[in-house]
């Protein structure tokens, strides 16, 4: 007789007060359910594990403490635990429920996945790693299974249930934990866990998408333990005929046997797959071909008129601060060729945030006081600003460069010396370079990004929204421009938010404080717009508090840091026409700065010469005629002359260089008169020759080395000889006029051939030393008066006593 089947145990539907729904899925060690949480009206993930026996008590003990480690994890990609308990010796962990299928699921569905959305999925991996790391955490049971995709696309790591802090773990005091196909070598053997061994999962993972199968296989557990534990990996041939070059360098190294040969940090293994990708983070399901959704937009960047024009001068200005070859001449020279620029850019250095407790007239002062990096940071900064107007959404980009600058100036207040917080600056500042730009050439998709971002039923994080509409995150669009731009791989480095919880110690790698620093500036920044100030202050102290360890400053110093860049924000405004409409969120960033002056600086011309040189002689003019240009607004001419007489002034009463004063000498007469090229010429002793050194103006680099004046040539002097044997500071109105043309040498006609241009010599006991050259391209275009004459002579005699003072 055949005995009835007994009927399998009813499952429980209750388990404390949460009610048990539906399976969602069981493995060996435990079964997960979809339960209602009746207190907070929520639907959440249940893990029950396997019962214990009352003598593993102990077990269960350390398995709590270890939840409760994991429960402080917050980060965008981790899925968070709410509780862990224990009921009838059954512990269990609750977890928020993400609707959508595990890494295997997909996986099992789509086989081998592109490399771009393969290494997208593992970029979110490796933040989340970055976060429980930097809390002491490893995962030790990294797996396709334990990876969510939710309804984003975006990965989220989950069940750290067997998680272990590695701070203080000695060798051997820890049990074999989790799954034999993905579990490294030194874990299998017991050793000390270590961040190293959530790397190796990680690298594991990747050439699983890659490959679109498990690298490990079998179902003998104790052969797959043995083989784990003292055999490297190696990659199958199947998937290395697929890998180009810099991805099998990162797998191997991921993967490497032993843990010293593998990425340091989970940040440096994320950094390694953001430069194989160029940085970029968006999904790539849909996406032919890397970087085709940059570079379509790219392209559509490309057709506006404006964009290709700002990639020249952001990529002239960065390359000249950045190489070491570069001069602050002709640094100065590139700035000076765009007069508005020039003039930002000296009532910039002269407000508040800058100062240097005198006024700086000439852009030479301003690069050897400011320094390269600091003027590279001001110029990029007007740059984006002057090319990024728009009529019909100008207020917008206004409002957007605003909250950037904000972000830039706190983290300049946050670096620990002058020169980290220079790179700060420019690093917090462009971190949201792709939202402005995106809100330049792309205003309608930026719109639409806002009001995803925006929506009162169903706001989308910033990241996903830009992703949904552009097909790529702002910080990929950044990114992706900023490498066509030729930006340092620092800046492009700085540029990256880091990701999850900020760590607990301040990093050692330089770029990794700046890209702490200027994201806790943009945060901040974020705080500010907001209308109700004690909500703004509640916001800045709880942010200070967060990242105060990683920044190794204390809240107050982090406050106090903000509420100075505040109040400076107002003078970096003034200072480049910077407004903003008074209804916009933009501008409660202004709000409690009202007490803000900007230096504005006023120059009063003097007639008399206070450096006159009784051995030289007063002004011939030779053949005038009647000029056939406007003159320079008197007044101007005279303010920029004089500024630079207090320029030199000031630098001339410390200790300088000589090729710096006669450089702001050469350009206050250059920006004062508007030439068309200026030029130094020093006699030669062996030859007797006042030849070109250098110079200021278009084209002045290939032709300053061919001005040439011989002072004892047989023959009949040509005119330049003539006039510094004289030493008469001569203004040739119209250099065509025969008696002029017949004593002008054939290199002046053939390389120069101006038709206006200046004389000043430089003598020394009587002796010419060497000479200002400047000319106009206007026939009759210049004029000079009494006053501006005394200025000029002023500065010509500067340079006489520089000369005095540095032989």
């Amino acid at each position: 007789m055949v005995g009835s089947i007994p009927a399998a145990p009813a499952e429980p539907t209750m388990l404390g007060r949460f009610q048990l729904k539906r399976l969602l899925g069981q493995g060996a060690q435990a079964k997960v359910w979809l339960a209602f949480d009746p207190r907070l009206e929520r639907e959440v993930a249940i893990k029950i594990m396997l019962t214990v026996q009352e003598a593993n008590a102990s077990a269960v003990s350390q398995w709590l403490q270890e939840a409760r480690s994991v429960s402080r994890l917050t980060h965008p990609n981790i899925v968070p635990v709410f509780e862990a308990d224990v009921q009838d010796q059954q512990p269990y962990l609750v977890f928020e429920y993400v609707p959508g299928q595990t890494l295997s699921q997909q996986l099992a569905g789509q086989g081998a996945m592109p490399p771009a959305q393969a290494v997208a999925l593992m970029q979110d991996v490796l933040g989340a790693l970055v976060a429980a790391h930097g809390a002491g955490v490893v995962h030790r049971d990294l797996k396709p299974s334990n990876v969510l995709i939710d309804a984003n696309g975006k990965a989220r790591v989950m069940d750290f249930g067997i998680a272990a802090r590695f701070k203080g773990a000695q060798v051997g005091t820890v049990d074999v934990a989790g799954s034999p196909a993905y579990m490294a070598p030194e874990a299998v053997r017991g050793e000390a866990v270590s961040p190293q061994m959530d790397i190796y999962g990680v690298g594991l993972m990747l050439a699983e998408l890659l490959r679109g199968k498990a690298l490990r296989g079998g179902t003998d557990l104790n052969m797959a333990l043995k083989k784990a534990a003292s055999e490297p990996l190696q990659l199958p041939a199947d998937l290395q005929e697929r890998l180009d070059d810099a991805m099998r360098a990162i797998l191997l190294r991921a993967t490497a046997f032993d843990p010293q040969q593998r990425y340091p940090s989970a940040q440096m293994f994320l950094d390694a797959l953001s430069d194989w990708g160029g940085g970029k983070q968006e999904d790539a399901v849909t996406s032919g071909a890397k970087n085709s959704t940059l570079e379509f937009l790219l392209r559509r960047m490309r057709n506006k008129s404006d964009f290709p024009a700002l990639s020249e001068s952001i990529g002239r200005i960065q390359s000249m601060a950045s190489s070491d070859k570069e001069s602050i001449s002709s640094v100065t020279n590139e700035i000076l060729k765009d007069v508005a620029l020039t003039n930002k850019l000296l009532r910039l250095v002269n407000s508040a945030h800058y100062a240097r407790g005198s006024s700086i007239g000439t852009v030479s002062r301003a690069v050897s006081l400011v320094g390269f990096n600091g003027i590279r940071n001001m110029a990029l900064s007007l740059v984006l600003l002057e090319h990024m107007q728009d009529k019909n959404n100008a207020h917008l980009l206004k409002e957007e460069f605003l909250r950037a600058l904000m972000a830039g100036s706190i983290a300049s207040e946050l670096g620990m010396s002058t020169s980290e917080g220079e790179e700060a600056f420019i690093g917090a500042l462009f971190q949201n370079l792709g939202r402005m730009l995106s809100q330049f050439y792309f205003p309608e998709e930026a719109a639409s990004i806002r009001s995803l971002v925006t929506s009162p039923r169903d706001p989308v994080p910033e990241e996903a929204a830009s992703i949904r509409v552009l097909g790529m995150s702002f910080e990929a669009l950044g990114l992706g421009v900023s490498k066509a731009w030729g930006l340092p791989e620092s800046i492009q480095r700085c540029m990256r938010r880091p990701a999850g919880e900020p760590p607990n110690r301040v990093p050692v790698d330089a770029i990794d404080r700046l890209r702490w620093s200027s994201r806790a500036a943009n945060e901040m920044a974020n705080a500010m717009l907001c209308a109700d100030e004690a909500e703004v202050d509640n916001r800045l102290g709880q942010i200070a508090r967060s990242f105060g360890k990683s920044l190794g400053q204390s809240s107050a110093q982090i406050q106090a840091a903000t509420t100075s860049a505040r109040k400076k924000l107002v003078e970096l405004a003034q200072a480049m026409d910077l407004t903003v409409r008074t209804d916009s969120l933009a501008a409660y960033l202004l709000k409690g700065s009202a007490d803000a002056t900007v230096l504005h600086v006023e120059y009063e011309a003097k007639d008399h010469d206070a450096l006159a040189s009784t051995e030289l002689q007063a002004t011939q003019v030779i053949a005038p005629k009647a000029a056939t240009a406007e003159p320079v607004k008197t007044d101007q001419v005279a303010q920029t002359l004089a500024a630079g007489v207090q320029d030199i002034t000031n630098a001339m009463v410390e200790e300088f260089k000589l090729s710096d004063v006669l450089r702001m000498i050469l350009e206050a007469m250059f920006r004062a008169l508007e030439f068309h090229r200026i030029i130094f010429c020093m006699r030669d002793p062996k030859t007797d020759t006042l030849t070109g050194r250098f110079g200021l103006g278009a084209g002045v680099e290939g032709v300053v080395k061919s001005f040439s004046v011989p002072m004892n040539a047989p023959g009949v002097p040509d005119l330049f000889a003539t006039i510094c044997s004289k030493g008469a500071d001569t203004l040739i109105s119209d250099a065509s006029d025969p008696r002029i043309v017949e004593r002008l040498p054939a290199w002046y006609r053939k390389t120069y051939n101006a038709p206006t241009f200046l004389i000043l010599p430089l003598l020394l006991k009587g002796r010419p030393f060497g000479l200002i050259y400047a000319d106009k391209m206007e026939l009759g275009g210049l004029k000079v008066d009494d006053k501006e004459l005394a200025l000029l002579r002023t500065l010509r005699n500067q340079a006489v006593m520089a000369f005095r003072q540095s032989t």
